[in-house]
């Protein structure tokens, strides 16, 4: 039986209350060590961002609240769970905030809360939180998670104060939405205002300057990559949204019955690994979600990172001449990322490159390049 925190000290429930922020990890996975979330030294989560101006800041990371109504089974704050439980006013957490804004450890806020009267009931705290810091002439970044079944005026109010939001969307379709929770209408409380998030933050709203998100619970409901693929192609086509994270399931849930079905922890972050990298490929190198390589029972390779397994499938598009063909063909190439392929084009324009030694010193993704170009 879960059992509430009787104390008033804003300092221990902020403890409790950081700490459970850590089982949202959207943005996990980062390709440099200085993208990756960290603990700072007061055991707080702090998180790397790009803000919308394309600047980076540090966020610090909080729920207002860790009581919960939902009987999501993939997530440990669960109604059901035995875990601490506590929640600090909008006051005091903006209060805390500040003080560390002010001595410097972090630049922004990334807030969510626990379900525990209600979507607007919990939407008013987090919105009165954001709004607090903006009277206190606060103007940097903040992200505030929209609660599912959130009403519109929430939303419209929180697109008002955040600079970023974000609802996840936990699951590619109903059917395995309905294997994770049952306290929530997939339709209702979770597409519909992802939709309407995407409409009024669309250009020439006024509201085009916040960012939009959204995430998938990894393995939890058994899906298939091409279910996540398709699904995170559809959001980007449709409801042009910002991002699509994805967070491998934390085996800590109330899934326990499929135990010996599912993947291991290793398993399922290769996974949430391979989907990052088939996300880049589709935002940034041009592929389409049909293109992307998958085995028989559609899911993606744990040992070959998709793009080299597409070369692997495609050897008569190779190889290309690094002298000749355009950013598309080099972005295609293996080993080859959108720094690189402009350092060659650049490159190529006052002289003929004649080997790898001319794109730059040697690496492993050099190496791998190697196999799939001619000069």
């Amino acid at each position: 039986m879960a059992f509430i925190k009787k104390t008033d000290d804003t300092i221990e429930k902020l403890r409790i209350l950081a700490n459970d922020s850590k089982y949202d990890l959207a943005c996990a996975c980062a390709t440099r060590a200085d993208e990756h979330r960290r603990r700072s030294a007061s055991n707080k989560w702090i998180y790397p961002v790009i803000t919308p101006g394309g600047g980076r800041t540090y966020l610090f990371k909080t729920l207002l609240s860790n009581k919960c109504v939902n009987d999501c089974i993939y997530c440990p704050l669960r109604a059901v769970s035995n875990t601490p439980r506590c929640s600090l006013t909008p006051e005091a957490l903006a209060k805390a905030f500040l003080s560390y804004v002010a001595l410097g450890k972090v630049s922004g806020l990334f807030l969510s809360s626990a379900v525990d009267a209600g979507p607007d009931a919990s939407m008013e705290r987090i919105n009165r939180t954001a709004l607090l810091l903006r009277r206190q002439q606060f103007r940097g970044y903040i992200h505030l998670k929209i609660i599912p079944g959130a009403s519109e005026a929430a939303i419209r109010q929180s697109l008002a104060l955040a600079s970023a939001v974000s609802l996840n969307i936990e699951a590619p379709g109903e059917n395995n939405f309905k294997r994770l929770c049952t306290s929530k209408d997939y339709t209702r409380d979770v597409l519909r205002p992802i939709r309407l998030i995407s409409s009024l933050t669309a250009p020439g709203t006024g509201l085009q300057r916040v960012k939009h998100t959204t995430q998938f619970v990894v393995g939890a409901a058994q899906e298939t990559d091409r279910e996540i693929i398709d699904y995170s192609w559809k959001l980007y086509k449709e409801m042009q949204l910002d991002r699509v994270y994805f967070s491998a399931y934390q085996r800590v849930g109330g899934l326990e019955a499929q135990e010996d079905s599912r993947p291991g922890n290793g398993d399922l972050l290769t996974r949430e690994h391979r989907l990052y990298q088939v996300d880049f490929l589709i935002r940034k190198y041009g592929f389409k979600a049909q293109e992307i390589p998958l085995d028989a029972h559609g899911n993606l390779s744990l040992k070959v990172d998709p793009k080299e397994a597409w070369a692997r499938k495609h050897p008569e598009f190779f190889p290309v001449n690094v002298n000749t063909a355009d950013k598309f063909r080099l972005l295609r190439v293996p080993g080859v990322g959108q720094v690189l392929a402009d350092r060659i084009i650049q490159f190529r324009q006052n002289t003929k490159i004649r080997a790898m030694r001319d794109i730059g010193p040697a690496n492993k993704l050099l190496q791998k390049a190697g196999n799939y170009i001619v000069f």
